[in-house]
């Protein structure tokens, strides 16, 4: 999975995408290696996810956390609980693949292995495959703060303030992502400017529950330029192989070392191709 924000703001409080949108395949198989050995080292056996922050300049990162979520072994320190609980990113990943973490871990504890578990979303193959996706599903956190006006900071930061979350699943990110926003508050019918600060520049430096409808007015109605996007928000943009290339996305990549992330990109991971940026504008 991959989030939306750069880093600094809690997985709980970004938008989160899944598959990654952004990540080429070798950086992609680079983390999955360097988790393979984390696990190892650690000698966890069950579930466990890991959350990287990845330069987008460059090959370096780093790992934030490591979180053990539901484990039969921890060899790197002795628990009193066998067993962890599980957290809403590993619901989130469970939900999205329709692979059942919680139960295969469960099973792993009990002394099965992988290759002796069936697959529940094949029926024919084995617990051991990963499960591949040819759709997108989007995560948008769900807040309350509107319930107390001015009296609380709406900027959103390391310190997670989302009471919830809402999921959507589609065959592209803009559709998926539209979807989202619509569960989010049925008032909302998509990507729209649903907020006019006075303060554009200010409203996309400063992550807060609205942002996403200030992206919305900058685009929409002040007309920034996809780099004037990134360099406020610090937002994924395409890498350097396809940053030349006609129709350049809006994927806005931070400048510094963060976890990498993504917008208005229509590359999956079985296809990778980018897709111009009034794609999602017109779908809207």
């Amino acid at each position: 999975m991959e989030n939306f924000d750069p880093l600094g703001t809690h997985t709980g409080d970004s938008i989160v995408v899944a598959p990654s949108q952004t990540l080429p395949d070798d950086e992609y198989h680079m983390l999955r290696s360097a988790a393979l050995k984390v696990i190892r080292h650690l000698g966890v056996v069950g579930e466990c996810n890991i959350q990287y922050a990845l330069n987008p300049a460059s090959k370096e990162y780093c790992v934030i956390e490591v979180n053990a979520r539901y484990v039969c072994g921890f060899h790197a320190f002795i628990v009193s609980d066998p067993f962890f609980s599980l957290s809403r990113s590993s619901a989130l990943a469970s939900k999205a693949t329709g692979y059942p973490l919680a139960y295969t871990a469960a099973k792993i504890a009990l002394g099965h292995t992988l290759p002796e578990l069936p697959n529940a979303v094949t029926k024919t193959t084995t617990a051991c495959f990963e499960p591949s996706l040819d759709y997108i599903v989007t995560k948008i956190p769900k807040w309350d703060l509107a319930k107390f006006s001015s009296q609380v900071n709406r900027e959103v930061g390391s310190s997670m303030k989302s009471v919830g979350e809402v999921m959507a699943i589609g065959r592209t990110f803009e559709e998926s992502l539209q979807k989202a926003i619509r569960q989010v508050d049925p008032r909302w019918k998509g990507f729209e400017a649903y907020i006019q600060p006075e303060d554009i520049d200010g409203a996309l430096s400063k992550p807060t529950d609205m942002r996403l409808f200030a992206i919305a007015y900058a685009m929409y109605n002040k007309h920034y330029t996809v780099d004037k996007i990134h360099d406020l928000t610090k937002i994924d943009k395409v890498g350097n192989s396809l940053a030349n290339a006609p129709g350049a996305v809006l994927t806005l990549i931070p400048s510094g070392t963060s976890t990498k992330s993504t917008i208005l990109s229509k590359r999956t991971k079985l296809s990778r191709q980018p897709v111009p940026l009034k794609a999602l504008i017109t779908d809207s």
